[in-house]
């Protein structure tokens, strides 16, 4: 089950444990039982401090075919339901490795914040082992069960346990459930996870106790190819950098293939923000992951509020923000996020197998979702606004040789139908007879483009009528020393090689403006002393 070159790299990954971890099963039966011994005992024998032991009983697992780790003789509160293949193998590994000592990457402020909850809080992640949004979430999850002894995480893999899937009749994963209630559904990050915990446990947040940084020269917020790009130009310049960042690699990390970033004929979006991750790591740079920019107090001095309570002061700031994806807006969308609405073909389109599923929206994203889902679902109803698609003419081409997949144009969706619960429906409009229609449905993914991620600064910086940030061709805001870049802002064409560009010219720009400070503060002095 693990090749020999997995099991290489296993091997080098905790040549330095310093704990010993255990893979502890209980006894029992089931028919994939075999292949899970099999695929941990492979695991084990990469290293002297990993082993696997089967008990008579084991508190906490849900059956024969979850095993939890145990570290030096204690239980860690980390449990794996299923067999972590897939994306989730990097889950299980990082846990092994994190309970046995290797550094969490998690920020001072974030791991105080966790450590301070009091209260029992029992974590259960649903996954599908085809979901790259999954492991965010159980990874983060884990780290929180070795940060406090108060909280547990288990991972379970929704193939291995259908019954449960339709108990709680779960229709897209992530899906998070605290002591027995719905806790997250859908996509979510590690920083909305850690303000839905502060939510829970308000005083962990009045317990926060981390050293200011120094004054910094730049501080970039977002972390995909503009901040990336704008951080690793600063410190390249010498400045002191910081970058906060909801998560590295930001948008990108959910596209499957890219084949148009110059120099590279084709990478997928992990591989890339792997990349970037890498390249930042050569540089003296401050990053702030998993944290939100709460306030920005401008003036010669910005004073920047983070969502863990920490303030950074800069003498400038470059806002890379980038986008998320962009919602509807119809009765039903909202109410049935998690329930047949989603946003993620690549997580959520094994749970539509043999089902009939509509596609809002006939750009790249949304003729290449309807591809995707083809070769699952049973059939794909595409709906698109404009009279003409605007996907590439090879998508549509496929689309179109494709038995299983209909294409509506110049329509309207008015309303996503439900029924106990669930999706059942579209209703439609022509947009040319005004005609209203309704197909009959099981799953509505929307791929209608993104929207800028520039809220938090609505009361700071001029927008467009679209939200994006408003800049000039070096990269300048309305407001002096702040810039901005990338698909936060107005810059036509949102593409990786241009927003990567952009970040470099917003830190160049930021530089200059930095020079220029200093220049005018020695000839204030200057005077000053002639005085």
């Amino acid at each position: 089950m693990l090749s020999k070159d997995i099991l290489t790299a296993v091997k080098s990954y905790t040549a330095n444990m310093q704990s010993s971890i255990t893979l502890v099963l209980e006894r029992g039966e089931h028919a994939k039982r075999e292949e899970l011994e099999e695929f941990l005992h492979s695991l084990a024998s990469v290293s002297e401090n990993i082993r696997v032991e089967v008990r008579d009983s084991v508190e906490g697992l849900r059956s024969a075919m979850s095993f939890a780790l145990e570290v030096d003789g204690k239980m860690s509160g980390i449990v794996f339901s299923g067999i972590p293949s897939g994306h989730e193998f990097n889950s299980l590994i990082l846990a092994i490795l994190h309970s046995s000592g290797t550094a969490l990457k998690l920020d001072e402020g974030l791991r105080n914040i966790v450590s301070a909850v009091k209260s029992p809080m029992k974590f259960e992640v649903f996954v599908s082992l085809s979901c790259h949004n999954c492991p965010d979430v159980v990874q983060a999850l884990n780290q929180f069960a070795i940060l406090n002894e108060n909280i547990s995480s288990e991972m379970i893999d929704g193939g291995v346990f259908p019954e449960l899937i339709a108990e709680r009749d779960i229709q897209g994963v992530p899906s998070v459930y605290l002591n027995g209630e719905l806790f997250a559904n859908g996509k979510v990050e590690t920083g909305g996870l850690i303000d839905k915990l502060l939510e829970k446990n308000p005083a962990a947040l009045e317990e926060l106790k981390s050293e200011a940084l120094p004054l910094q020269d730049v501080v970039v917020v977002g972390g995909g190819p503009a901040g990336v790009a704008a951080a690793i130009y600063s410190a390249r310049k010498g400045l002191k950098v910081t970058i906060v960042a909801d998560r590295l690699g930001g948008q990108v990390k959910d596209t499957m293939g890219i084949e148009n970033l110059i120099s590279v004929a084709k990478t997928t979006g992990p591989e890339l923000t792997g990349a970037l991750q890498a390249h930042m790591n050569e540089y003296d740079i401050t990053v702030k992951e998993h944290l939100r920019v709460r306030e920005i107090e401008k003036g010669h001095i910005k004073k920047i509020t983070l969502s863990s309570g920490e303030v950074i002061s800069t003498k400038a700031l470059i806002v890379a923000t980038g986008a998320k994806w962009r919602e509807l807006g119809v009765p039903g969308e909202k109410e049935n996020i998690g329930n047949g609405v989603a946003y993620c073909p690549h997580c959520d389109g094994p749970f539509f197998k043999g089902k009939d599923v509509a596609v809002i929206g006939g750009g790249n994203s949304g003729i290449e979702a309807a591809l995707d889902l083809a070769g699952i679902v049973r059939s794909v109803t595409v709906f698109e606004f404009l009279p003409e698609l605007k996907a590439d003419q090879v998508l549509v081409q496929q689309a179109l040789a494709r038995d299983n997949i209909t294409i509506h144009k110049n329509v309207a969706t008015k309303q996503i139908l439900a029924s106990d619960g669930k999706v059942s429906g579209i209703e439609y409009q022509s947009r040319e007879t005004g005609e209203l229609a309704s197909v009959d449905l099981e799953g509505v993914f929307i791929q209608i483009g993104l929207v800028p991620n520039s809220t938090f600064v609505a009361d700071l910086l001029e927008r467009s009528q679209y939200g994006e940030i408003v800049v000039n061709e070096r990269c300048e805001t309305s407001e002096p020393g702040i810039f901005a870049a990338g698909d936060v802002t107005t810059v036509p064409y949102k593409q990786i090689v241009i927003a990567m560009g952009e970040g470099s010219k917003a830190s160049l720009s930021a530089f200059e403006y930095l020079l220029m400070k200093h220049s005018e503060t020695e000839a204030r002095e200057e005077s000053l002393s002639e005085a």
